[in-house]
């Protein structure tokens, strides 16, 4: 896997400043077939490596028995150990390619040329990170990008700040289904985020979340953290014109529960599938990317916005750029 010299942000304020090209969504590739994804809403063995790499191996043979058989198979953040790993986390992280070469060898040759996007705690460098990897599976894929937490929460039950490093940016990568791009949980409740994936040139968003219940919502009659995962999710691929799939982790970690609940959005921000509460769940989905395209004709948000974007950069606090001061009065 190679990786870019600078993050999708930083290029965004170069392209800004007039550094370097604009990227343009016209030159990028983009599925033109309808792509098959299968979301995998899924519980790990906590701190049990081996043991939930089989059963993840488990679920992507489920996942290839689906008819129409999926091109990508998307797991929720956390995977492969739990959520609540704290300390724990220095004993399960591994490198991409190391976890690529482990669940292939779980696999046989009928999971060649699968895509696979999955989150795990990542070991490069000597840092630990949040990450979630893209990969096709066989000898003759290999990984196609990693994309590390930005948004580590560090309030109330959580503590990601003490135990993982943050990720440098977010950029968009050309997989074999199109321009996607990855993002995990936080990441998902920052508008900017997927305004950067989607100004990089992503039709296809992938959401990996860990997200604990929390409440019930009045009148809907399920936890109110997925009342608000609905309406995010909803409104990014509204905003953006673009597919966006939310992989939910399930289960329980010490007394905390994860109630699943993944789901995926067409670029009107339509749900088009969600999944069970409180079990696990292999959810088949349909897109078709070139629905992109005439939804962003439209009603082009998106175009406004990246008209836009480049001046709103420029001229944002902090940009280091004067602005006229006001006449006197």
């Amino acid at each position: 896997m190679t990786r870019p010299r600078t993050s999708g942000t930083f290029r965004a304020m170069a392209a800004a400043r007039g550094d370097g090209p604009r990227p343009s969504l016209d030159s990028r590739p983009q599925g033109r077939m309808p792509l098959d994804i299968a979301i995998a809403q899924f519980r790990p063995v906590k701190g049990d490596l081996d043991g939930t790499l089989d059963r993840c191996a488990g679920m992507i043979e489920r996942a290839l028995g689906l008819e129409p058989r999926p091109r990508l198979v998307v797991f929720p953040e956390t995977a492969l150990s739990g959520y609540f790993l704290e300390g724990g986390v220095r004993e399960h992280a591994l490198p991409a390619p190391t976890l690529l070469e482990r669940i292939n060898s779980r696999l046989g040759a009928d999971a060649a040329g699968l895509d696979l996007a999955i989150g795990f705690f990542e070991l490069d460098a000597g840092c630990i990170y949040n990450a979630a990897m893209y990969a096709t599976l066989g000898a003759e894929g290999g990984l196609r990008h990693v994309h590390r937490k930005v948004f580590l929460p560090t309030y109330g039950v959580f503590q990601e700040e003490r135990f993982v490093e943050a990720g440098p940016g977010i950029e968009a990568f050309d997989g074999p289904p199109g321009r996607t791009a990855l993002l995990i949980c936080e990441d998902g409740f920052h508008s900017i985020s997927a305004t950067l994936a989607a100004l990089d040139g992503a039709a296809l968003l992938l959401i990996h979340s860990a997200s604990p219940a929390r409440g019930i919502a009045p009148g809907a009659g399920v936890p109110g953290n997925l009342v608000r995962w609905d309406a995010l999710a909803s409104g990014i691929a509204a905003e953006h014109g673009m597919f966006v799939i939310v992989s939910q982790l399930v289960g329980f970690e010490g007394g905390k529960g994860f109630p699943g609940g993944s789901a995926a959005y067409d670029p009107r921000g339509h749900r088009l599938v969600a999944g069970p509460l409180w079990e696990e769940a292999l959810l088949p989905v349909r897109i078709d990317l070139a629905e992109i395209a005439r939804v962003r004709t439209d009603e082009p948000l998106f175009a406004d916005l990246e008209r836009s974007w480049t001046r709103l950069l420029v001229n944002s606090p902090g940009s280091g750029v004067r602005r006229p001061a006001a006449d006197a009065e």
